[in-house]
């Protein structure tokens, strides 16, 4: 190579030419990146670190942070836009949509096996407690990207007084999501100008002001992304109408990508909420069993929701056979899932390389950071509680709604998987795919 990839901590709007990356290493590490994407966005974010700045020194540590720090900021996958940003920082569009779209398609591919399975055997008695077994150390995992995301984002104790808020607004007093974020951002522009953010935002600084972006590309890239997005929903819509299983899912499900920020872990309490209470796709156990699944295979954990569209296409075919329309539902899902992101980086990142200097503007990425360390602390909770106990309930206390679990329906088999899977991944340091296999086998002869 003649030369140096570190070039392009100085590039300006867009990837250099002639790219100092051959192409062909870069599909082979995102290729790489997307079979070992297992764990989640902690994970998957800790495999693309140790492969681009590590291994390839294709970007530094400062670019790396940055880049993750704007996903952080959009709804939907935070680590598949994050590899979508650097595929397209090292080779421009071509390699944002090589990049995002290989970081995806194993997932896509097993999600859509094992709904199939699932639906076939899911409730035959070994099915039934391999479930068993994943679904606490599914827990584990959780409690584990709290604790790893945590000591990344929280610096001070602005930031941890922050991530506390952002956990008691959501868990307690159940304000919009947006909000909170919005009320982060503030809280981090706040202790920026009071000197508590400086030093995140020192850390983000780097290298001379790039070139300032074009707004005719960034309408373009617009335009035709959202068209490319929009096509098949309007098609679905054209052909069943908006009361169509398919139209439901592909407008439920493109809201979704658009309004939900903080990743697959924000988005998932506000799906199980609205998919088993309002249109009733699934129950409350089959999304956790949905949420094992994704935690077995490679890919972003927010791949869940391909099983989620796979279940309520196949419960209400509309004169399809349930089989086909499961696998239809799954894609419209998987689709309107994943396309906007795409249209966030491709349209947002020229921006996001021209502000990366901005000292206010990453004060007010780190206090979205620590914000979101809070959202998946409630997960955590939400998961944990529905884990752990066979029946909860909603009390009201002054202000507060929150959810209780009743002590006698404890499982001391999950809190035991649990308790094993979360010593095996902190204290051992195992590959999640054997912590995962382990409590799946443990599950099941608990169960038998």
């Amino acid at each position: 190579m003649s030369e140096d990839p570190a070039a392009l901590e100085n590039e300006g709007e867009g990837p250099p030419a002639p790219q100092p990356v051959p192409f062909r290493d870069a599909v082979g590490a995102w290729s790489r990146i997307a079979l070992l994407s297992f764990g989640g966005p902690a994970g998957q974010i800790g495999i693309i670190h140790r492969v681009v700045v590590d291994e390839r020194r294709w970007v530094g540590e400062s670019r790396f942070l940055h880049a993750l720090s704007y996903c952080m900021l959009l709804p939907g996958p935070e680590a598949q836009q994050l590899v979508t940003y650097l595929g397209w920082l090292l080779h421009g569009t071509r390699g944002a949509l090589i990049a995002g779209t290989l970081f995806i398609l194993p997932g896509v591919l097993a999600i859509l096996g094992l709904s199939l399975l699932y639906v076939g055997l899911g409730h035959t008695t070994a099915v039934a407690g391999l479930f068993f077994g994943l679904k606490p150390a599914v827990l584990a995992v959780v409690l584990v990207a709290v604790f790893r995301l945590g000591r990344r984002a929280l610096r001070g104790r602005w930031s941890v007084l922050l991530a506390g808020l952002a956990f008691l607004a959501l868990f307690g007093f159940q304000i919009p999501f947006p909000v909170v974020i919005a009320g982060a951002a503030i809280v981090g522009l706040l202790a920026h100008e009071a000197g508590g953010a400086g030093e995140r935002a020192n850390e983000l600084g780097g290298a001379g002001r790039p070139t300032r972006p074009s707004f005719a590309r960034f309408s373009r890239t617009i335009l035709v992304g959202v068209l490319v997005w929009l096509a098949p929903v309007a098609l679905v819509l054209l052909i069943g109408g908006k009361h169509h299983v398919f139209a439901t899912e592909a407008l439920f499900f493109s809201k979704v990508a658009v309004v939900t920020f903080g990743g697959a872990y924000a988005v998932l309490a506000y799906v199980a909420q609205q998919a088993v209470e309002v249109y009733g796709w699934l129950s409350p156990t089959e999304m956790l069993d949905g949420l094992g699944l994704a935690e077995t295979t490679p890919g972003p954990l927010i791949m869940v929701l391909q099983f989620v569209g796979f279940l309520g296409a196949f419960r209400a075919p509309g004169g399809l056979d349930p089989w086909v329309a499961g696998i239809l539902g799954s894609l419209i899902t998987t689709w309107t899932t994943f396309a906007p992101s795409f249209v966030f980086i491709l349209a947002g990142a020229p921006w996001a390389e021209y502000l990366w200097s901005n000292r206010r503007l990453n004060a007010a990425l780190a206090g979205i950071m620590a914000a979101v360390v809070g959202v998946i602390l409630n997960l955590a909770v939400w998961f944990g509680l529905h884990t752990l106990f066979g029946s909860t309930e909603t009390l009201r206390v002054g202000p507060l709604t929150f959810l209780w679990p009743d002590p006698a329906t404890v499982s001391w088999g999950s809190v035991i998987i649990a308790a094993g899977a979360l010593i095996a991944l902190v204290r051992f340091r195992m590959p999640l795919p054997l912590v995962l296999t382990g409590a799946a086998v443990v599950g099941a002869a608990l169960s038998l």
